[in-house]
């Protein structure tokens, strides 16, 4: 038993003594160093090409031009009121709902939201834009179907398709045409393609094609249209936010780059030829017509407009229907010729370019309509 005893003991000394941490000895000598591996490639800065654009004194300069625009400055949202029609161009929600529905959701227009940046930005559709162009972001730069003719399509290309959307008559009338009746109706005090005809006639297009001395030039064949765009004449670079950018208001530079003898503030002879038009449109006349019990005008068997033998003085008229209001409609029974000449008149002036855009055009419609009511 003694013995036994005594082998345990031993046994656990040994035990002991194994799992004891030794004693450190001296570090053993470095070995040798491996060989260096081969550099990396510095990479491009993946926020580079957003800075570009991004940057606080980009936007800065940006958001200021825009601000003193039309488009900024809230002209153009005051116009939106409580109409649906006005609200696609006139407010962002609205244009949003244009843009993917084709027509505005009522509910837009109680919570109305002035154009921002974000009426025609959204996101890149890319953004490898050395291989496939700088897109801006813009929410749509596909060619345009017109409301007034959706089997018209107007391809500006690029970028400039996207002001197309909303600068382009709408809302508005037929252009009148010869009909076999040798006259038209015109049924409302606004006469007249809507405010935005820029586009139209930079492509020479809804016009009314008077014959006349002056022939019309082909579609899609002004300088203008072939040679610059929207955004290389509106939106040039410029130091003053009043100039350029995203003002839209055109700088010198943009212009002499092609006109080297001056920058043409009009058309020549448009001021006193819109005048002449005028004048000649508020001294024709025409008849009242009969109306129905929901005042819309009554026409016989014939296609023919019934008229009660009332004249009416002058197509295009000022202080009418209220003091102050100007280039309003009187509505009556015309010839197709005055009405013709009432729809270029306000064509032109709505263009807002004075002649500019499209100036071989804007004399053909000019000088014809002229003729028509002095012949």
């Amino acid at each position: 038993m003694l013995i036994r005893l005594l082998i345990v003991v031993v046994s656990s000394l040994l035990f002991v003594h194994c799992t004891s941490d030794p004693v450190p000895g001296p570090p053993g000598a470095d070995g040798m160093d491996g060989i260096d591996g081969v550099d990396g490639v510095d990479g491009a800065d993946g926020t580079a090409s957003c800075v570009s654009c991004h940057s606080n004194a980009t936007m800065d300069v940006v958001e200021a031009s825009f601000d003193v625009s039309s488009h900024g400055a809230g002209f153009v949202f005051t116009f939106t009121g409580p109409r649906d029609d006005c609200a696609s161009c006139h407010s962002t929600l609205g244009h949003l709902d244009f843009l993917a529905f084709g027509e505005v959701d009522p509910g837009s227009l109680t919570n109305n939201s002035p154009i921002t940046c974000a009426t025609c930005h959204d996101s890149h559709d890319t953004f490898d834009f050395e291989n496939d162009g700088i897109d801006y972001a813009l929410r749509s730069i596909e060619p345009v179907a017109l409301e007034l003719d959706p089997n018209t399509v107007i391809d500006f290309g690029g970028t400039s398709n996207n002001c197309t959307i909303c600068h382009q008559p709408r809302d508005s009338y037929v252009i009148p045409a010869e009909d076999g009746t040798g006259t038209y109706v015109v049924a409302t005090d606004r006469f007249g393609p809507h405010h935005g005809p820029q586009s139209t006639m930079l492509e020479g297009i809804m016009g009314a094609n008077i014959a006349g001395s002056v022939g019309y030039p082909g579609v899609a064949s002004a300088v203008h249209r072939t040679g610059a765009s929207c955004v290389s004449c509106h939106m040039g670079e410029s130091t003053d936010i009043n100039e350029g950018l995203h003002s839209w208001n055109v700088t010198e530079a943009s212009c002499v780059e092609c006109h080297t003898n001056g920058i043409p503030s009009e058309l020549a002879g448009f001021t006193e030829d819109m005048a002449t038009l005028k004048q000649l449109l508020g001294e024709v006349v025409g008849e009242e017509f009969e109306e129905d019990s929901e005042g819309n005008p009554v026409f016989d068997m014939d296609g023919n407009p019934v008229g009660t033998g009332v004249p009416v003085v002058g197509l295009i008229v000022d202080d009418f229907p209220n003091p102050g209001d100007t280039n309003r409609s009187r509505k009556g029974i015309f010839t197709t010729a005055e009405a013709q000449a009432a729809w270029n008149y306000m064509t032109l002036l709505e263009d807002q370019s004075n002649g500019t855009h499209n100036p071989a055009y804007s004399r053909a419609l000019l000088t014809n309509s002229i003729e028509a009511l002095q012949n």
